[in-house]
């Protein structure tokens, strides 16, 4: 691919994301799921009304700053409300939400990119991404788990840079990771686990390097057998910046990705406690620990819409962010209480935070794919008890493999200990290590020698835009008949 034909590629992915999310915004005049808390938070700040938080503040302030650049805005007020606690257009505490999503696809594309210079692989990255319904939903309306996310990845794209420069390059690049790693557990602690997969893949470049060092070890990696599986070729030049973790030491990877989120996260408390007085630093964080472990436990006696971890990469528990029904499509969209009784409503009108479907299923068939493939690897190579140079000879897709595992198992694993109900949208942080696995996976049957291998990639990436197409509706809250919502609803448990 050329690059001009990848920068024509990356604007439509941009202008596509950018689009959807602003389309419509203001389309439901009411507050939508938890803008009950966060659009509200957000003007507390500005009305200087003390309140207590049981998130980290930081896309609560953001919140905030978009409602007041909205609210300067002579247009876009034609729809107001009061919910917030002010009389807000619901665009004035959305817009800043649905403009830092459409940015999601072009940070996973330029992850995509720096992890392998292949601009085929960054444009279905971005894509896939952008082709995405709970990205999309969440990117509607004023709540926090796009910054988590966004923040976490721009840690990870910073880190690459750093990476792939030198001396005092390097130094600003990892100055601007830890900045941004420290923002995202600044948005929900659980963005801690974006910190901890770049400590994670760092580990395992210098157990990789140490065992490289041993004069014979029985454990070893090779290139990955990619062209032994028909998908690819591989080039031994090709390089990526995961092959120069090693050259970053523990006081660094302490200051720059230690320190620095941690001073980071601690500035970011200091408005809301100059709001709030009545918690200390600790004491605040005393507080948000009880209150998340009085939640209850993860089942539908909690709330109808908790969902263990291990229900996300299946999707089998999505959830409604907002359901009304409409006895004609010409009535005004409804805002406020319950919907009409059943058999009344003619038109349905629903929210759902819900993934596309094909794409979260492929891609966890390409994320055990990856699994698959540094097993054999190792298993392979261990009855061979050949001679084992990791920083020689593991490949640049052996080393993406590594990297979207590991991420990936970062940011999934720890909810297995988590007891307090917990619901679909924790998973966002896991599942774009999803998306580039099922990018990569199609990027490499492109590319493969073999037609049936690149009809195979084609299939996969005509059925996710298809599948986004048709569920596009349940995300954006378009008018559905009962038999359209039914349609869409192909289990149960997505109701």
């Amino acid at each position: 691919m050329t690059k001009k034909w990848f920068q024509i590629g990356i604007v439509c992915v941009f202008l596509l994301s950018l689009a959807l999310r602003f389309w419509g915004l203001e389309r439901f005049n009411t507050l939508v799921f938890d803008e009950v808390y966060f659009a509200k938070f957000g003007n507390n700040y500005l009305t200087h009304t003390p309140f207590f938080n049981a998130h980290p503040p930081l896309s609560q302030y953001i919140i905030g700053i978009g409602i007041w650049i909205g609210s300067h805005i002579p247009f876009w007020h034609d729809t107001v409300n009061g919910l917030t606690g002010s009389l807000r257009s619901p665009w004035t505490y959305r817009w800043l939400n649905a403009l830092t999503g459409s940015f999601i696809p072009l940070v996973v594309a330029a992850i995509a990119y720096q992890l392998s210079y292949r601009r085929s692989f960054a444009l279905l990255a971005g894509l896939f991404t952008a082709c995405d319904g709970i990205f999309l939903v969440e990117s509607r309306y004023a709540l926090s788990n796009i910054y988590i996310v966004i923040f976490g990845l721009l840690g990870h794209w910073f880190l690459l840079l750093a990476l792939d420069n030198q001396n005092r390059r390097r130094c600003f690049w990892l100055v601007f990771a830890g900045i941004t790693f420290g923002a995202s557990v600044g948005t929900k602690w659980n963005g801690l686990w974006f910190l901890s997969g770049a400590y994670l893949i760092w580990i395992t470049a210098w157990v990789i390097h140490l065992i490289d060092s041993f004069p014979n070890p029985k454990l070893f990696f090779t290139s990955p057998s990619l062209k032994e599986a028909e998908v690819s070729t591989y080039s031994p030049s090709s390089q990526t910046p995961l092959q120069n973790l090693t050259q970053i030491n523990v006081f660094q990877m302490l200051f720059y990705l230690g320190i620095i989120p941690a001073f980071i996260y601690s500035i970011i408390w200091i408005p809301h406690l100059q709001l709030d007085k009545r918690y200390g630093f600790i004491a605040v964080h005393q507080q948000i620990l009880k209150f998340h472990l009085q939640l209850g436990g993860n089942s539908p006696n909690v709330h109808p819409y908790c969902a263990a971890w291990y229900k996300w990469p299946l999707m089998t528990r999505p959830m409604a962010y907002y359901y009304q029904t409409a006895e004609s499509i010409t009535e005004p969209l409804p805002v406020m209480g319950p919907p009409l009784p059943a058999g009344a409503g003619k038109v349905i009108y629903d929210v759902h935070a819900m993934g596309n479907p094909f794409l979260w299923w492929f891609g966890i068939a390409a994320m055990l794919f990856l699994v698959g493939m540094l097993v054999s690897q190792v298993v392979i190579f261990w009855v061979k008890e050949k001679r084992f140079s990791g920083r020689a000879t593991l490949s640049v897709d052996t080393w993406i493999a590594l990297y979207l595992v590991i991420n990936y198992v970062a940011n999934l694993l720890p909810w297995v200990e988590v007891t307090r109900c917990a619901f679909i949208y924790h998973y966002l942080c896991a599942v774009v290590f999803v998306f580039l696995a099922i990018a990569w996976f199609v990027d490499q049957c492109l590319r493969s020698y073999y037609q049936q291998l690149r009809a195979v990639g084609v299939t996969i990436t005509f059925i996710i835009l298809a599948a986004f197409i048709f569920w596009m509706p349940i995300y954006l809250g378009l008018p559905l008949s009962p038999n359209g919502y039914k349609l869409r609803m192909w289990f149960n448990s997505w109701i």
